[in-house]
């Protein structure tokens, strides 16, 4: 039997739980809803089309400020990813020019075994040309960001192998932006009106919702090409946020499919395993009084 002060202390643990997760919630803005993604569940698996297309985002819109330091040319090639032909990476590749002291002028062209290109030379040169701040890199960005789950439904992402937490996020923050502040937006501590300061946008989703990254997208910015059976993909804000986020997913954890498989067949292992001993010791202690 539980004693009321054992009772008392459950619920005060259940309560701080929600009231951390509220203003958790409230410092990081709206409510972020999660989206369907192909790579979502312990079955799921990358949409090879979406991460091309979020790949033609992510160089024609996004590298211009970003780097992904830790992804590879020819890591576009590989099984359970974009899977680029090794034609296409190397030229690709072959676009890009790269700092090498040994070569001549210090520059040559890029390979496939080349990292991605930083935009900036220097960290001091990417500060500067984004008003102080350090754009992050979007090696593992989607892994580094997530959402925060009210009270204790975290626990179910256990059983149900959430972990699309980043995407949803950049998802969320890309289609955030507002052209002004809000009438619904919150006030200050103080009670007084919020109000942005200068070279700041406005997010429902960033915490604090002033974001000194200016909205990315718009409709018609990127031309995607028709799909392999002919259909249009929209050219909209909301398809290319899908797009580059499932990217980003990708790019932070290219080895998502081979941990889900590797995964189900310890499982499967391991039930077979319990199974069998489960018999040897039926049968071992078969007719043994204990």
């Amino acid at each position: 039997m539980f004693n009321t002060k054992t009772i008392l202390a459950a619920i005060a643990l259940v309560a701080g739980f929600a009231s951390v997760s509220a203003a958790q919630a409230a410092e990081g803005g709206a409510p972020i809803e999660k989206q369907n993604w192909s790579f979502a569940g312990i079955f799921g698996t990358y949409d090879t089309n979406q991460l091309q297309r979020g790949f033609q985002v992510f160089r024609e819109v996004c590298s211009s400020c970003h780097g992904a330091r830790l992804i590879s040319f020819r890591n576009l090639s590989e099984k359970g990813g974009p899977n680029f032909s090794e034609a296409q990476v190397k030229a690709l590749a072959a676009e890009y020019d790269i700092a090498d002291p040994t070569a001549d002028g210090g520059t040559r062209k890029g390979v496939a075994a080349d990292r991605w290109p930083s935009p900036f030379a220097t960290e001091q040169d990417a500060r500067d040309a984004n008003g102080g701040a350090m754009p992050p890199d979007f090696s593992v960005l989607a892994k580094a960001r997530g959402v925060k789950e009210e009270g204790l439904w975290w626990i179910a992402n256990y059983f149900t192998g959430y972990s699309e937490g980043g995407p949803d996020y950049i998802h969320a923050l890309l289609n955030g932006y507002h052209d002004e502040v809000p009438e619904s937006a919150p006030h200050n501590s103080d009670g007084t009106p919020f109000e942005l300061a200068e070279g700041k946008h406005y997010n429902d989703y960033f915490p604090g919702h002033a974001i000194g990254m200016g909205p990315p997208l718009s409709d018609e910015l990127v031309a995607y090409e028709p799909g392999e059976n002919g259909e249009e993909v929209p050219l909209t804000v909301e398809q290319y946020s899908h797009d580059v986020s499932a990217f980003m997913m990708w790019m932070a954890e290219p080895g998502l499919v081979a941990r889900k498989e590797t995964g189900f067949k310890v499982l499967l292992f391991l039930f077979v395993f319990a199974g069998l001993m489960y018999a040897t010791k039926r049968k071992i202690w078969r007719g043994i009084e204990h």
